[in-house]
């Protein structure tokens, strides 16, 4: 039979022997972790980068994308697919719709509001409650413009409605369909270029409007100095949005190119702002015809406005 003498491992004997000749060695357990120093982690991050990281969203956004990508996602002809479009809550909406009516110069809209969770919902509800403020401010305009006049008779405009719903989708979807198409280009030919997906522009899109809600009901106030002033103070918070959430995405492009992109935005933008204002709002007064009242004697009497 074995002895206890003969149990002992010979790698104990050979540690304890060590640590009774050297008793102020350093022992290391393998339950603890053992602490790298942080000057050995690498190579420290230029500050710089850091910024354009923030900027772009590349430092976090890779990681949400990547754990993004590991999520089974249903087919596109099933209701699945749809839902998580429309997959937020009332606080998140709201927090987003918060910035783009006070954008922060400097900060990413897609990094900081978008990216982790982009929706429809919101640029869906905005532009719809768009279309109906414009097209309804637009009538009562037009008729507190003509009120009092005998000649004037107000009649509501419903085809108001169908023209701004098509004018504001088209924008809300064609201009970032086709901002969606130059960043991929650009990006095949620029390997600086940061393409947003097709949803995150859209969404930018949406809640960049939602400024417009308000300034379009008070284009009711019948001076076109107030209109002007409140188009164009809209006009520089949404257009703000726009700006400071893709020229970081292009300004590693051609100067020139990348100038054209972000002044083609503005552009577009202030197109969009300009045109309901000079349609809905601002439309030449029309020339009613004088009533004609018939006389007790025969003649007809042409009353003047």
């Amino acid at each position: 039979m074995a002895t206890v003498d003969d149990l002992k491992f010979q790698e104990f004997d050979d540690a304890a022997n060590l640590l009774a000749a050297n008793p102020d060695a350093t022992t290391i357990s393998i339950d603890e972790p053992v602490e790298i120093p942080k000057n050995q982690h690498g190579r420290l991050p230029e500050p710089g980068r850091e910024e354009d990281d923030e900027l772009l969203g590349t430092d976090d956004s890779d990681k949400t994308e990547l754990l993004a990508g590991q999520k089974k996602s249903a087919p596109f002809w099933t209701f699945e697919y749809y839902q998580t479009f429309f997959d937020v809550d009332t606080y998140q909406v709201l927090d987003r719709i918060k910035g783009s009516v006070f954008p922060v110069p400097g900060k990413n809209f897609v990094r900081l509001y978008i990216r982790s969770n982009p929706d429809l919902y919101g640029p869906f509800w905005i532009c719809a409650t768009l279309v109906f403020t414009i097209a309804v401010s637009g009538n009562l305009s037009n008729f507190f413009i003509h009120l009092g006049k005998p000649t004037y008779h107000y009649v509501p405009e419903f085809r108001k409605v169908s023209i701004a719903a098509t004018t504001i989708y088209a924008y809300a979807w064609l201009v970032p369909l086709a901002l969606w198409g130059f960043l991929m280009w650009r990006n095949s030919k620029v390997m600086n270029i940061v393409s947003y997906s097709f949803l995150e522009i859209v969404c930018v899109y949406g809640y960049s409007l939602f400024i417009y809600i308000p300034t379009a009901i008070l284009w009711i106030i019948p001076q076109k100095v107030v209109r002007w002033v409140l188009v164009m103070f809209s006009l520089c918070l949404s257009g703000s949005v726009l700006v400071m959430t893709f020229w970081p995405a292009v300004r590693d492009d051609n100067r020139r190119i990348a100038l054209a992109t972000v002044g083609t935005i503005v552009l577009l933008h202030a197109l969009l702002a300009v045109g309901c204002l000079a349609y809905f709002f601002d439309a030449p007064e029309l020339d009613f015809p004088a009533p004609i009242i018939p006389a007790h004697n025969g003649t007809t009497v042409i009353t003047k406005s």
